[in-house]
C-alpha cells in the first residue's frame, strides 16, 4: 500500500493577518492553496525549485522568511507561505501567527504517529554557532527555547520573536520541543544554527520506520 500523502493547506483569516499556507511533509509536490506567481514559479530571496522540493516563503520580514526556508529545506518540505500582517504596527502579530499557521499545517499533514520514528534530535554549526535540537511528536505541546541572542533585532525582525515563533510553532504543531544555542558570537549564526537543527531533528522524527527498517536491511545486503 502507498504511504499516505502528508501534506496540509491553511487559510487563516484575523484581524491581524491573513495567512496562506501549504506543506507536504515529504517535498514534492504541493496541494495549493493560492498561485505562488503567475507562471507558478517560486520567486524571491525566500525561494526555490527543485525535483524534490517547492519552497516559497512571503511574510513582508526579510529574516523571518530566511528562518523559515531554513527550516523547511533542512527538514526536506515542500512549503509556500504567503502572510500579510500588521506590519505598521509591529512584527509579532506576523511572526507568531505565521508559525501558528505553520504549527496547525504540520500537525494535519502529519496526521498518526504511528509507525514514525517521533524522536529526533540533531546538532547543527553555521560557522562559529552550533546549536541543538531535540523533539518528540508527542501530542503534549511543550517548548524549551534558548537562543542566547543578543541584538535588539536582526534586519526587520526582533530578536525576541524567535523564540516565540518556535514556540508558537511546537503550539500548534502540538509536539514537545527543546531548542539550545550552544556557542556562537553572531547572532544570525546563533539563530540559523537553532533553525537548522530544529530542522534535521523533525526530519528524524517524521521519519516512517519500515523506511529505516528497509535502509538497514539494505545496508546489511
Amino acid at each position: 500500500m502507498a504511504d499516505r500523502v502528508r501534506s496540509a493547506t491553511i487559510n487563516r483569516d484575523t484581524n491581524e493577518t491573513k495567512i496562506q499556507l501549504s506543506l507536504n511533509l515529504d517535498g514534492g509536490a504541493l496541494e495549493d492553496a493560492f498561485e505562488s506567481s503567475a507562471n507558478g514559479e517560486a520567486k524571491g530571496h525566500a525561494a526555490q525549485t527543485s525535483k524534490s522540493q517547492t519552497i516559497d516563503v512571503d511574510s513582508g520580514i526579510g529574516f523571518l522568511d530566511h528562518m523559515i526556508h531554513a527550516l523547511a529545506k533542512h527538514a526536506g518540505w515542500s512549503l509556500r507561505i504567503r502572510c500579510r500582517g500588521d506590519l505598521h504596527i509591529d512584527d509579532h502579530h506576523t511572526a507568531e501567527d505565521t508559525f501558528i499557521a505553520l504549527g496547525t499545517a504540520f500537525k494535519s499533514a502529519l496526521g498518526s504517529i504511528t509507525g514514525l520514528a517521533r524522536f529526533g534530535s540533531a546538532y547543527c554549526p553555521l560557522d562559529e554557532a552550533l546549536s541543538r535540537a531535540v523533539v518528540d511528536l508527542s501530542n503534549r505541546p511543550f517548548s524549551v527555547i534558548n537562543l542566547g541572542l543578543r541584538r535588539e533585532k536582526i534586519g526587520d525582525l526582533s530578536t525576541e520573536m524567535l523564540p516565540h515563533c518556535l514556540q508558537s510553532f511546537a503550539q500548534g504543531a502540538a509536539i514537545t520541543m527543546h531548542v539550545d544555542c550552544v556557542r556562537g558570537e553572531n547572532d544570525h549564526h546563533r539563530a540559523e544554527s537553532a533553525f537548522k537543527a530544529l530542522a534535521v531533528a523533525l526530519r528524524q522524527a517524521t521519519t516512517r520506520v519500515h523506511m529505516l527498517n528497509t535502509a538497514h536491511h539494505l545496508s546489511r545486503g
